[in-house]
């Protein structure tokens, strides 16, 4: 089967279409020919090395966080999926591959794709609704009649996060450009901030959360905005200690992450507001929670027109690094990919 790879982390997008061996499964696993991948900003940090002390890859390494595909063949402990079953999944950090023909997947990183999806619109799910699941369920801890404000929050991640922060109960402001504020608006956004006219950090009353998706040089104008006893939690700006300590990592990798975020913890805690980062895992019961939203509100993720196969795999990793996508940016692996 094809496969896109790498063979060592570089700046440079250098992934190789390469043949290699149909993965066999185990007993919990089920084999996925793959329909529509996803590219995402995650695959850029896979590429680089920029997560390596996350998850660090043995080489070489086939690349692809995201995906939609039909399963053409089960474990025999798997319950609940068959054979020609349509599903969508974020992978395993620790297994990913999505940029294949086809790939063995834990039955329980999966879903079934919600019958309004085709292959295409279903591959700008998984990953972004995991990422605003866990991230207003698990970090934020966030309870209904909260606010929470995402700057930048008008792209992909915002698609998913405002409709799930909606259905908690929590307030949702927003800011991003204007030509997203209507769209933006439409999946239930109560405020939203056109960023080319105002400043937030001028305008914003305070709120109980802020999720970052900008990065550090944002770092000061969120913490500006949060209450005293607020979070920040960032998808983008590095990792801290207690992250690391989360994640159980060995002592030596919670000391270094420890000083790599002591700056961000320091500000964060003169104003007692609490720093937090996150690394969206595979979680498919949190995918079908994720799913039955996306259904009751009959959610379609916008998708970007620049249509990449899996030969253009650095041209799709070019335009997401580069580009400003209007929508999610999908590799059609298999070319009958409708549904």
């Amino acid at each position: 089967m094809k496969a896109a790879q790498i063979k060592g982390y570089s700046k440079e997008f250098n992934a190789e279409i390469v043949e290699i061996p149909v993965p066999e499964i185990n007993d919990e696993q089920v084999l996925v020919k793959v329909k529509v991948a996803a590219v995402n900003p995650l695959e850029i940090l896979n590429t680089t090395g920029a997560v390596k002390l996350i998850q660090d890859y043995k080489m070489p390494l086939t690349i692809g966080n995201e995906l939609t595909g039909v399963i053409e063949k089960v474990g025999k402990n798997v319950v609940g999926f068959n054979t020609g079953d349509a599903i969508y999944a974020r992978l395993p950090i620790e297994q990913i591959g999505a940029f294949a023909e086809y790939v063995a997947i834990d039955a329980a990183a999966i879903w079934h794709l919600p019958e309004h999806l085709d292959f295409a619109t279903g591959a700008a799910v998984p990953l972004t609704g995991l990422t605003a699941y866990q991230g207003l369920h698990e970090e934020l801890e966030a309870r209904a009649g909260q606010t929470v404000f995402i700057p930048g929050g008008s792209g992909s991640f915002g698609q998913m996060a405002i409709p799930i922060a909606k259905e908690m109960g929590l307030h949702v402001i927003v800011s991003g450009n204007p030509e997203a504020k209507e769209r933006t608006l439409a999946l239930g956004a109560d405020r939203y901030i056109n960023y080319k006219e105002e400043n937030y950090w001028e305008i914003l009353d305070p709120v109980d959360f802020v999720i970052d998706t900008l990065g550090v040089e944002e770092f000061d104008h969120e913490l500006s905005v949060i209450k005293p006893g607020g979070r920040l939690l960032s998808l983008k700006a590095g990792p801290n200690k207690k992250f690391a300590v989360d994640k159980k990592f060995p002592k030596w990798k919670q000391a270094l992450f420890g000083v790599a975020g002591a700056k961000l913890d320091k500000k964060a805690k003169e104003k007692n507001i609490e720093y937090r980062f996150m690394f969206v895992r595979a979680d498919g019961k949190q995918l079908m929670a994720v799913s039955d939203l996306v259904t009751k509100k009959q959610l379609v993720p916008a998708i970007d027109p620049t249509e990449f196969t899996l030969e253009d795999v650095n041209k799709a990793l070019m335009h997401v690094a580069t580009g400003h996508p209007k929508g999610k940016v999908l590799l059609k692996i298999d070319a009958s990919e409708r549904r």
